[in-house]
């Protein structure tokens, strides 16, 4: 498939969508040329949305971690993280009982606002009914803040107690920690217990259509936009290319993140997940 120029196709659009990481950020930090980029989505008067997998941190703490690292002017309706979906999934449906998570008691903070107590699973007693009994929900976080063999076994342990709603707030299977490595997301750690239990647990976050739903209703309280109005761009064929594919926009992949030049048309053909258009990046 032949490269295009960002520059040159998301002025055909209204509205695009752009993943965080791989796209405005990497494991260096902010990719060099993105506050540009930025700027002329502005200049053109296109809206746009971040949507992040990122569950660990609010609206205002992920414009303040962009700040921190450069890219300035982002306000608070243009990022749609996975935690907000997987908080507001809790208000409408766990209205008592606690909340037991594997995760960081940062993540836990931001999405269990609604008031619902929370426990880590370290502190469940196994060998306790009451501990069981009071738990109504069961939420995976984050890779850190649990001791990863004792407490991913303690939670598989648990979930074969006792069923209940399982949400997977962040749905990424991996994330890159250097140029070559990856490191294991939360994601890939709930479909290994998912896998072991047998039970089908709630996910939030691309490639599911939650998050593309909620971005486009939100998108069309400012205008009217349609599907075909909007550009997805994303450097992950699995989340952000197949999650804009299934729910019926364009999509764009870049070549700044975990698809590389050098192994796109693979990817692409083993996967059989095609993306409208590829772009080395969105910085020209």
């Amino acid at each position: 498939m032949e490269k295009v120029s960002f520059y040159s196709l998301v002025k055909n659009f209204k509205a695009v969508f752009i993943d965080s990481y791989g796209v405005l950020k990497n494991h260096e930090g902010l990719i060099d040329g993105v506050q540009d980029s930025i700027d002329y989505i502005r200049s053109q008067n296109i809206p746009f949305r971040v949507l992040t997998n990122d569950a660990s941190r609010s609206q205002e703490q992920q414009i303040q971690v962009f700040k921190n690292l450069g890219l300035k002017g982002l306000r608070e309706e243009e990022i749609i993280t996975s935690g907000m979906l997987a908080r507001q999934f809790l208000e409408l449906k766990i209205t008592s009982g606690k909340v037991a998570y594997l995760g960081t008691e940062n993540s836990a903070e931001y999405i269990l606002q609604s008031g619902l107590e929370h426990v880590p699973i370290s502190d469940v007693d196994l060998n306790s009914m009451k501990d069981i009994d009071d738990i109504s929900a069961f939420l995976f976080l984050d890779d850190e803040g649990f001791d990863w063999n004792l407490h991913i076994n303690k939670t598989v342990n648990f979930l074969r107690r006792k069923n209940l709603p399982v949400i997977v707030a962040n749905s990424d299977k991996y994330y890159p920690v250097s140029k070559s490595d990856v490191a294991i997301a939360i994601g890939g750690i709930s479909r290994l217990v998912e896998y072991i239990v047998d039970q089908k647990f709630i996910r939030f976050g691309k490639p599911d259509s939650q998050m593309f739903m909620y971005a486009f209703d939100e998108l069309n309280k400012t205008g009217t936009f349609a599907k075909e109005d909007i550009l997805m761009v994303g450097d992950t064929l699995s989340t952000d290319i197949l999650g804009g594919n299934k729910f019926g926009l364009k999509t764009l992949l870049v070549l700044s993140g975990n698809t590389r030049s050098d192994t796109v048309d693979l990817k692409i053909n083993s996967s059989g997940i095609i993306p409208d258009y590829i772009a080395d990046s969105i910085l020209s």
